[in-house]
């Protein structure tokens, strides 16, 4: 990072701001369980990262079912962690400061897995939506994370080079966007994920997004 000067930053959502991958398993287990996929219901989901009608064809391809399609399935899992965000969901701790703090610094984008129209709801329900200045998500490029593709869009939209981009992630695939991208590098990984090695590629592994440090922000935003 040595003389890296930062003028954006880059927001995942699920798993970072809202604790959100427990009802996207939930989701999936409810859903693709009814049509016979065998879901493991302990531990994290194989396919964190990955945008949702890549799951399902993922899941498809393992365990083929009859009955409703792939996009009736998509509709039905999107529908079904909506209502879950709503009815249960919750935003991680220090999400909110973290989203002030860059703020403060420059433009400030979402570059995230789901598709927009639950984006635009999630952060709808916690009052977040108007805080950020671009929303992008995987769901519209041609190869999701670990593809920089979302992230990519992200900077161009916000007027940003990528290697000034500052972004946040929880996911090992996003890690492994972000790092594709060029840009800078902040984890909050879940306890159960911190083995993966693409941890190992960041520039910062916090525990928590209350761990972000203030002072490193106002030195890499203004070397």
């Amino acid at each position: 990072m040595a003389g890296v000067t930062l003028t954006a930053t880059l927001f995942d959502m699920d798993g970072l701001l809202i604790d959100s991958e427990i009802l996207w398993h939930q989701a999936e287990l409810e859903i693709l369980g009814g049509l016979g996929v065998p879901l493991a219901t302990e531990g994290a989901r194989s396919t964190k990262g990955m945008f949702v009608a890549e799951v399902v064809d993922y899941w498809r391809e393992r365990y083929p079912w009859s009955g409703p399609s792939s996009e009736d399935v998509v509709d039905q899992i999107l529908t079904r962690v909506g209502d879950l965000v709503e009815t249960t969901g919750r935003l991680l701790p220090g999400a909110v400061r973290a989203i002030d703090l860059t703020s403060q610094r420059g433009p400030v984008a979402l570059a995230s897995s789901t598709p927009v129209p639950l984006i635009e709801r999630s952060l709808r329900h916690f009052g977040l939506l108007e805080r950020f200045s671009v929303i992008c998500s995987g769901a519209n490029e041609p190869y999701g994370k670990p593809h920089p593709g979302v992230f990519l869009t992200a900077a161009s939209r916000v007027g940003a080079d990528p290697r000034s981009c500052l972004v946040f992630e929880d996911s090992a695939a996003g890690v492994l966007a972000a790092k594709a991208g060029r840009m800078t590098c902040i984890a909050v990984p879940a306890k159960e994920d911190l083995h993966l090695p693409a941890f190992g590629l960041a520039d910062v592994v916090l525990a928590s997004l209350e761990d972000l440090d203030e002072a490193w922000l106002n030195e890499y935003f203004s070397l």
